[in-house]
C-alpha cells in the first residue's frame, strides 16, 4: 500500500517504563448496539512529537514562559506528547553551548506545557559528565515524575484506548564518550538497538516507534547511513521512525519492510529539526512536529498517515519579547502583527523552499 504524508501547514533508569494514563481528558466512543454485539466507533490514539528542545545561554537568560505558548494547546490536546530534551540538568552554573546545563525549572515548564515523556538519548545528555546524567535522570524520575526513553536500552510503553506503543530512543554517541557508563545512554549500535527492539517486541506492543538521534547537522537530506539504519530498524519491527539531531528539517520517505510476517511501507521522518533554540544558522528556525495516529477498530489496529506540522521559532523582538515557537498556518496571514516584518518574510521563504525539498518518496 502506498502511503503519503499529510502535510499540514502548521507551520529510567533500567527496566521497562509504562505510562498508561496520559492526559487527564478522555474521549468517549459512541456505538450502536446490535443483537449480539456492540459496534463501537474507532478509537484513535494521538502522539504529538517535538524535535530538539535546546537551551542556549540567551534562552536561559530569557523569559521561557513564551517558548511553547502558541503551540501548547496542540501539545495538551494530544493523548501523549513527546519531546527530545537536548541538554542535561547539571545544576549551576547554568550554561548553553557547547556544554549545556539547563535549569530544572525549564524541564518543569516543558512538562507543564503538556509533554508526557522525554527523550534523553542525544549527544549533549552527558555534557556535565556522569554526575550530570545521573542528576538529570533522578530529577525526571523522582521530582518531575515524568517517564523517559533513551536509557539502558529500555523501551518506554505508552498505553491508552486499548493501544500499546513502545518507544525506543538511541543516539549516535555523546560529546564526551561517557555513554557506556551507568546509567547507560542507549546507542545507535547494533547491540543496543537489537536489545531494545527485541525487548519492545516482547512487551506485546501493538506498534514500535523508533526515535533515533542521528544524521549530519544542517543537512536537508538524509545520509546513506541514516537510510541504512532505517532499514535495520524496520527489519527489527519499527512501525514508524521519527528522527532528530540535524537541527534542520530533512526529507521523508516510506520504506518497505516485513513486520510480523506482513509487508508494510513504514513512514520515515528523518529529522524534525529544532523545537526551540537560539540558532540562527541557515534553515535552523523552520521546524516540524509530527502527530502519529493509531486506530483501534473492533479489535483491529492500524496506523494512519502521519501529520506533519510546520513551525517557526521566532527570536526575541521579532514577534514577541522572547522566544516563541509558532505554527506557520496560524500566522501566515498575520504579517502586520510582527514587530519585525522581515522575520515574517524569512519564515515564509524558508517554508516555501524547505517544504518543497522535504517531499517524501517510497523506497
Amino acid at each position: 500500500m502506498r502511503l503519503k504524508f499529510k502535510y499540514i501547514l502548521l507551520l529510567g533508569a533500567a527496566g521497562l517504563l509504562l505510562l498508561a494514563a496520559g492526559k487527564a481528558h478522555k474521549e468517549e466512543a459512541g456505538g450502536q448496539e446490535a443483537e449480539a454485539e456492540v459496534a463501537l466507533e474507532p478509537d484513535t490514539l494521538s502522539v504529538f512529537i517535538l524535535g530538539d528542545v535546546m537551551m542556549h545561554q540567551k534562552q536561559i537568560d530569557a523569559d521561557y514562559g513564551t517558548f511553547f505558548k502558541y503551540i501548547e494547546p496542540r501539545m495538551q490536546a494530544a493523548d501523549f506528547c513527546v519531546a527530545n530534551m537536548e541538554f542535561p540538568l547539571g545544576g549551576k552554573p547554568y550554561a548553553g553551548y557547547p556544554a549545556f546545563s539547563a535549569p530544572d525549572a525549564f524541564a518543569k515548564y516543558v512538562k507543564n506545557c503538556g509533554v508526557d515523556a522525554f527523550l534523553v538519548a542525544n549527544n549533549h545528555i552527558t555534557d556535565r559528565g556522569l554526575n550530570g546524567l545521573k542528576r538529570t535522570v533522578d530529577y525526571y524520575r523522582d521530582s518531575l515524575q515524568i517517564p523517559f526513553a533513551g536509557i539502558n536500552n529500555a523501551p518506554l510503553l505508552l498505553e491508552k484506548k486499548g493501544i500499546r506503543l513502545a518507544l525506543v530512543n538511541f543516539t549516535y554517541g555523546t560529546n564526551n564518550g561517557l555513554e557506556t557508563q551507568n546509567p547507560h545512554v542507549s546507542l545507535l549500535r547494533e547491540k543496543d538497538v537489537a536489545e531494545a527492539m527485541d525487548s519492545a517486541a516482547r512487551t506485546g506492543a501493538d506498534f514500535i516507534v523508533a526515535l533515533p538521534h542521528w544524521g549530519k547537522e544542517y543537512e536537508l537530506t538524509h545520509s546513506p547511513a541514516q537510510e541504512k539504519w532505517a532499514r535495520y530498524l524496520i527489519n527489527k519491527g519499527a512501525s514508524v521512525i521519527v528522527g532528530a539531531h540535524p537541527h534542520v528539517v530533512q526529507d521523508t520517505a516510506h520504506i518497505a519492510g516485513v513486520i510480523r510476517d506482513s509487508l508494510h511501507t513504514v513512514p520515515v521522518i528523518y529529522s524534525l529539526g529544532n523545537a526551540v533554540s537560539n540558532m540562527s544558522a541557515p534553515n535552523t528556525r523552520l521546524e516540524l512536529a509530527v502527530t502519529l495516529r493509531f486506530v483501534s477498530d473492533n479489535g483491529k489496529k492500524r496506523m494512519l498517515e502521519p501529520q506533519l506540522h510546520w513551525m517557526w521559532c521566532t527570536l526575541p523582538g521579532r514577534l514577541t519579547h522572547s522566544y516563541a515557537t509558532i505554527f506557520v498556518e496560524e500566522w501566515k496571514d498575520r504579517r502586520n502583527e510582527w514587530r519585525i516584518p522581515a522575520d515574517y518574510e524569512k519564515m515564509m521563504e524558508h517554508y516555501r523552499r524547505i517544504s518543497k525539498a522535504a517531499k517524501n518518496s517510497d523506497r
